[in-house]
C-alpha cells in the first residue's frame, strides 16, 4: 500500500475515536499483502517465501512502512484538549490565566454580557488528568471542592455543569449559549468553535493543553 493508500483509509475513517483505531486500521492492509505474506504462515516461512518469489525488496518495504505508521500512531496519541465554546458567543481566544479562572467558576459573564457556563467531566475520569495538572493545579478532590464552592448558591444557573462524557460536554456546550468546555481534540464537532489558548490550537507546537 502507498502513501495514496494510507490516505484513502485515513481519510474513510467515519472520525475514530482513537488513532488505536487507524493504527487497527492501517497495518492490517499494510502487512496481510497477500503478495508477500501467506495467512498463518510464521515470519521466517514468510520470509523465504518471499525470497522465492523475488519480493522480499517489497517485503522490506512493507515492514519499514508498518514501523513508520507505528511511530506516526505514537506520535499523535499524545493527547491535546480542546477548549469548545457555544457558537453563539464571541469568544475566539483565551489566556491560559483566564481559562483557569473560567475553569474555577470565577468569571461570571462574558465581554458580550453573555453568562458563564464551563462544562466538564467529572475530575475523578481519567481523561481528566491533564486538565488537573495543566490548568488546575490540583488533585481531583480539591477540583471537586471548587466547583462545589463555585456552584454554592447557583441551583437555577450553576457556574460549573458536571456532565458524564466528552459527547454530552460537546451537546451541553453546543446548546448553551455563553458555555464553554474542554474535551478531547477528536470529539471535536461542526457545533462548536474551537478557542485558541494561550494563541496556540490544539496540535500546534507550543499549545497549553497538550499531554504525552
Amino acid at each position: 500500500m502507498g502513501a495514496t493508500g494510507i490516505a484513502v483509509a485515513v481519510g474513510g475513517m467515519n472520525h475514530p475515536r482513537t488513532w488505536q483505531q487507524v493504527a487497527r486500521c492501517l497495518l492490517p492492509a499494510l502487512v496481510h499483502n497477500r503478495s508477500v505474506i501467506e495467512p498463518g504462515a510464521d515470519f521466517e516461512e514468510n520470509w523465504r517465501h518471499s525470497s522465492r518469489t523475488g519480493g522480499h525488496v517489497h517485503w522490506r518495504r512493507v515492514v519499514a512502512v508498518a514501523l513508520a505508521v507505528l511511530s506516526w500512531t505514537a506520535l499523535v496519541l499524545a493527547k491535546d484538549l480542546a477548549l469548545i465554546s457555544n457558537k453563539s458567543n464571541e469568544l475566539v481566544a483565551i489566556t491560559l490565566p483566564e481559562l483557569v479562572k473560567v475553569c474555577k467558576g470565577q468569571v461570571s459573564r462574558w465581554p458580550d454580557g453573555k453568562a458563564v457556563s464551563f462544562i466538564t467531566r467529572d475530575p475523578a475520569a481519567p481523561e481528566m488528568k491533564l486538565l488537573l495538572e495543566k490548568v488546575y493545579g490540583m488533585s481531583k478532590d480539591e477540583v471537586k471542592a471548587v466547583i462545589a464552592s463555585a456552584n454554592h448558591g447557583r441551583t437555577n444557573h450553576p457556574a460549573i455543569v458536571v456532565v458524564n462524557s466528552d459527547e454530552d460536554v460537546v451537546k451541553r456546550v453546543g446548546s448553551i449559549p455563553g458555555a464553554v468546555g474542554v474535551v478531547d481534540v477528536y470529539s471535536i464537532s461542526g457545533g462548536v468553535t474551537v478557542v485558541k489558548v494561550g494563541g496556540k490550537l490544539p496540535l500546534e507546537p507550543g499549545y497549553p493543553l497538550h499531554g504525552n
